[in-house]
């Protein structure tokens, strides 16, 4: 493990976000049953401020990985093979600390399912979500945990800046239904999703056949895992766009 980051909050021990995952399986599960005979929560307020908040972080994060990454090129930086600086540099602890931030959000993004139950959605609640949420909670605690910089970068870069759309998208939604009009463009979210993945498996891949000096169990594990959800995507994009308007 890397000593920078071991000592930092919910990283040291797989304990933690186990316990949290359980719980979060454990609301999954009876959430709905609680929900059964209560009304719908509304939540706007808090809806809107959660989205922000997200929406306000991801921008965080995606600029400050393009701000490193840009200072890095000045030394020799590269894009397709970059081992992880494990010194405690100014750069590398910054690397460091926006990986910590890109698994912590991944904490909260739990709350996306807590919301969709207390608001009686449970359609929302697909596998899809589920696992989606699940496995980048475990995914981003291992990274942090191993390989907090180098190529992980390129994945956290992507993400964030898909995210700040996302949550774009989700704050206006829960304006309520007079901005429905204005979020047509939720089938091309769903596209830039589908395009990240394709982005961050062929950067996973490239790796495996070059000599570079950064995990290739890393690498293996990102380009199966994103295999995987691009099949989920791709189902739920011609489930949602293709079959629900045939």
């Amino acid at each position: 493990s890397d000593p920078r980051t071991d000592p930092w909050p919910l990283v040291h021990s797989p304990l933690p976000i186990t316990l949290l995952f359980a719980f979060y399986l454990f609301v999954v599960a009876l959430g709905p049953f609680y929900m059964l005979k209560r009304k719908p929560l509304k939540l706007q307020a808090l809806l809107i401020a959660y989205n922000l908040t997200m929406m306000t972080l991801s921008s965080y994060m995606f600029y400050e990985v393009r701000r490193q990454n840009w200072l890095l090129v000045l030394g020799n930086y590269s894009y397709l093979c970059q081992p992880v600086d494990y010194s405690r540099s100014e750069l590398g602890m910054r690397m460091a600390r926006v990986c910590w931030w890109f698994f912590f959000s991944k904490v909260i993004e739990l709350l996306d399912t807590v919301f969709f139950i207390l608001r009686k959605k449970q359609e929302q609640v697909t596998f899809l979500h589920v696992y989606h949420h699940g496995s980048m909670l475990f995914n981003w605690w291992s990274g942090v945990k191993y390989v907090p910089g180098g190529q992980a970068f390129f994945i956290g870069m992507l993400n964030s800046f898909v995210h700040i759309f996302m949550y774009g998208y989700y704050a206006l939604a829960s304006l309520g239904p007079k901005m429905h009009r204005y979020l047509w463009w939720k089938r091309y979210l769903t596209i830039m999703q589908l395009c990240q993945f394709v982005a961050i498996a062929a950067h996973s891949s490239y790796n495996l056949f070059t000599e570079c000096p950064f995990p290739d169990g890393f690498n293996t594990a990102v380009f199966l895992y994103i295999l995987s959800l691009i099949a989920l995507f791709l189902h739920f994009y011609y489930r949602t766009y293709i079959r629900g308007k045939q």
